[in-house]
Parts: structure tokens; sequence; C-alpha cells
């Protein structure tokens, strides 16, 4: 004889299983420590200040400046 189901747990199992394998998916993409996350802005910030500072100033020409030449 055929074992007998409860179609309602059978759903209920189906869609538990699902969420599952979506949140190990997020996990996986989107689970960082919170200390993984402020490292990584530490680092741009540090990242962007050093070539902020570090920046060549482009010549201005002539035409530019605001002496005549004179």
């Amino acid at each position: 004889m055929a074992e007998i189901v409860n179609l309602r747990l059978v759903r209920k199992r189906k869609a538990k299983d699902a969420g599952d394998k979506a949140a190990a998916e997020n996990r996986i993409l989107f689970g960082r420590t919170k200390t993984e996350k402020q490292f990584d802005r530490e680092a741009k910030r540090k990242t962007a200040r050093f070539l902020d500072d570090h920046r060549l100033e482009r010549n201005p020409s002539p035409a530019e400046s605001d002496t005549d030449g004179k």
C-alpha cells in the first residue's frame, strides 16, 4: 500500500526548503560582518584621502590666469 501524505505539510516543507536555500544564497552574497564593512569603508576613505592629498594641480594657461601678463 502507498503511504498517506498530508499535502498541506508537504507544501509547507517545500516552501521552508526553498526559503532556506534563498537564505543560504543571500548569506553568501551579502553576509559580511560589521567589522568587515567598517574595514572596507575605512580603506576606501583612506584611498580617497591619499589621492586627494597627492593630486597634481594643473598649471593654468595664460588665458585662465587672473593677471594680464603685464
